[in-house]
């Protein structure tokens, strides 16, 4: 049933491609992944593709569990923020989406920077909301295991209330710069926090005024119950992975159905699943590129990554056997969306271990779409028409020829069936999400409820 809305692009940057592969491939930039050029070449590339936003992943770790693996894919990534920092002068329209963990950083710290970064572009970034899940992320932070899973979301949906309240801190019309009244703000428009917590105890106010979007748009990728549940209250845009229409159909139904006892309308939260496209010409060609994927992954480097996806070491065991027997989901402390999307997919088709990492050594659990532009906008629109995404977090195999594939391609199709944009509609991200701009908590509290600075 057509849908009288656009669908939503997110340009999932992982460089050089999402593929585990990818730096093997002939005609991805493997030098690319320090190179602040390559970023600014690809996020222009996005936003010539009328792209929502460009989304950067994050992790404070490198995972060396597997040492031969540590040689064969690519560990090292640039810090987010910072790197959006200078993108932002050099794109206009685009969004700036950077993950960072509500584990291991402070609610003041994320609150000041991705005020700044909404100042710094003009309205246009995303905070990817995730909480850190391996061991080796805990020992660059004095700790020898991370948080129990419910303790991990227990603690995320404090911080996120906090970085809330910290940007309300500041009325929008709190800076006034008089100068013939010697008054720069007026202090009766800044609010401390005082928030006391289990997790956090913070004074406030924020020492950055209320960003230009109200709040930078909120963005969670959890699908477990407590990722469910702090989504349908606290996201604005949900990254999620499914295989099937009808797993993503009961997904999007299940979120947006706990959206009313918070007070919020579906239309409040986007819901945009990641897909992985090898865009071919022809179908052959699509086969072909999928194909000599898969013959360069070494084994060692595919094994690894499943491992870290399913958060259980496979090493041990034959390459070309089914999976071992695996902990139950409650046994789980990593990612529990993940492993059981993996462990139903491999039970469902009856995968070997090798198979099963061919198959989302790409996708890492995603949906994977194969075909000529044709095919994959049908696809796309099939799932975006039929009550299964808002949009489409795009995973490009390469790059930067998987990404200009798509733009240059698939978006032309799109907009053709009258799915997607040909223009940016505003200037902020909220605008172009068709997000509304949050009202500041404190006002229309009374003065005393809060105190105020003196």
């Amino acid at each position: 049933m057509a849908r009288k809305d656009k669908l939503h692009l997110g340009a999932f940057l992982m460089i050089p491609g999402h593929h585990v592969a990818s730096w093997r491939y002939e005609d991805s930039n493997a030098r690319g992944v320090l190179d602040y050029g390559f970023y600014r070449e690809v996020a222009q590339t996005a936003e010539r593709g009328k792209f929502d936003m460009v989304f950067l992943a994050d992790g404070y770790a490198v995972h060396e569990r597997f040492p031969l693996a540590l040689e064969q894919t690519v560990q090292v990534r640039l810090e987010p923020l910072t790197l959006l920092s200078a993108l932002a002068a050099d794109t206009e329209n685009i969004g700036l989406a950077a993950t960072v963990s509500t584990t291991y950083n402070e609610p003041f710290h994320v609150a000041r920077k991705f005020a700044s970064l909404d100042y710094i572009s003009g309205g246009r970034s995303a905070w990817n909301v995730v909480t850190s899940n391996t061991e080796a992320e805990a020992r660059n932070f004095s700790l020898e295991k991370h948080l129990l899973h419910e303790l991990r979301y227990e603690r995320a949906e404090e911080f996120v209330d906090v970085v809330k309240q910290l940007w309300d801190s500041w009325e929008d019309d709190a800076l006034v710069a008089n100068k013939d009244e010697a008054k720069f703000a007026d202090r009766t428009k800044i609010h401390k926090t005082d928030h006391e917590g289990k997790w956090f105890s913070v004074q406030g106010p924020l020492n950055v005024g209320r960003p230009p979007q109200g709040h930078p748009v909120i963005i969670q990728a959890g699908a477990s119950e407590p990722g469910k549940e702090l989504a349908a209250r606290t996201a604005e845009v949900i990254f999620t992975a499914w295989q099937t229409l009808e797993e993503a159909q009961a997904f999007y139904s299940d979120v947006k159905g706990r959206l009313t006892k918070y007070g919020r309308k579906p239309s409040d939260l986007k819901i945009m699943p990641g897909v992985f496209p090898i865009i071919g010409r022809t179908e052959e060609e699509a086969q072909e590129k999928k194909a000599r994927f898969e013959e360069l992954i070494p084994v060692e480097a595919g094994v690894a990554l499943l491992s870290g996806l399913i958060s259980f070491d496979l090493s041990p065991y034959p390459v070309d056997g089914l999976l071992p027997e695996l902990p139950e989901l409650e046994q789980i402390n990593g990612g529990k969306s993940r492993f059981q999307l993996l462990k139903s997919l491999a039970d469902r088709e009856g995968l070997s271990i090798r198979k099963l990492y061919q198959h989302i050594a790409g996708a890492r659990g995603h949906r994977e779409i194969l075909g000529t532009p044709e095919s994959i906008a049908d696809q796309l629109q099939e799932w975006f028409e039929n009550g299964a995404a808002d949009g489409f977090n795009i995973m490009p195999p390469y790059l930067p020829g998987g990404l200009e594939d798509f733009v240059d391609l698939v978006v032309p199709e799109l907009q053709r069936r009258g799915l997607f944009r040909t223009n940016y509609e505003g200037n902020t991200l909220r605008d172009n999400l068709g997000l509304t701009r949050p009202i500041n908590g404190y006002t229309f509290k009374p003065a005393e409820s809060k105190a105020t600075t003196g």
